[in-house]
């Protein structure tokens, strides 16, 4: 058994989930692509669907974990809270970008394992970000928006460029794997929440361009 059977699983069943879909990956097709016997994914995950929940699992963990490093910060003021959970949100989708763009598809397909998710989750991910922007308006930092739309719009910004990846690449002649892209693109996504969240939408804030 390889050392890092484990991880090359994993990395094999990614990459081949996002160029085949998961109906069109079998257990021979992943051992094959990890160069590992195919005993090994059982010994691991049981089976495809083990591999699956596996995957969605740590994606969201990790998602998660970032999303509430940034939300500790909501007592400095709501538009700095917004402003960091969209940098840690962006760049650890970034660092993951063949798992971020097999998760948000896999999203879009009604199964048990996504309503789980959607009840879990992206429900504490809506309470979260209900919460920033509540406090925002409360405080007056941000305009009177009906915040489901809000919502929409902000879910919409951090995760088009992954389920859209071929038309950024192919018509725009952008490629989201590339930093420079990454930094140019959280700058985009500060200045809507300067420009259209914000209520002192006529001053952006000095921190715009810090992305590191």
């Amino acid at each position: 058994m390889r050392k890092n059977s484990k991880e090359a699983i994993i990395t094999a069943a990614v990459s081949l989930f996002n160029s085949n879909g998961y109906d069109g990956t079998s257990i021979r097709d992943i051992a094959r692509e990890a160069k590992i016997n195919a005993a090994n994914i059982s010994y691991y995950f049981r089976n495809k669907q083990g591999l699956l929940e596996y995957c969605l699992t740590a994606f969201f963990e990790g998602y998660m974990a970032e999303l509430e490093k940034g939300f500790s910060t909501l007592e400095a003021g709501a538009t700095d809270c917004l402003r960091d959970i969209s940098k840690k949100l962006w760049f650890y989708q970034c660092n993951h970008i063949q798992l971020t763009r097999f998760v948000l598809r896999e999203m879009s397909i009604d199964s048990q394992i996504v309503r789980e998710i959607l009840s879990t989750y992206y429900s504490k991910e809506k309470y979260i970000f209900h919460t920033v922007l509540e406090k925002g308006i409360e405080a007056k930092e941000f305009h009177s928006h009906a915040i489901h739309y809000l919502l929409i719009q902000f879910k919409g910004l951090l995760s088009i460029p992954f389920l859209n990846t071929q038309y950024l690449t192919e018509v725009l002649h952008v490629f989201p794997q590339e930093r420079y892209f990454a930094d140019k693109y959280l700058q985009e996504i500060y200045r809507w929440i300067d420009g259209i969240v914000c209520a002192n939408s006529g001053n952006p804030s000095n921190g715009l361009l810090k992305t590191s």
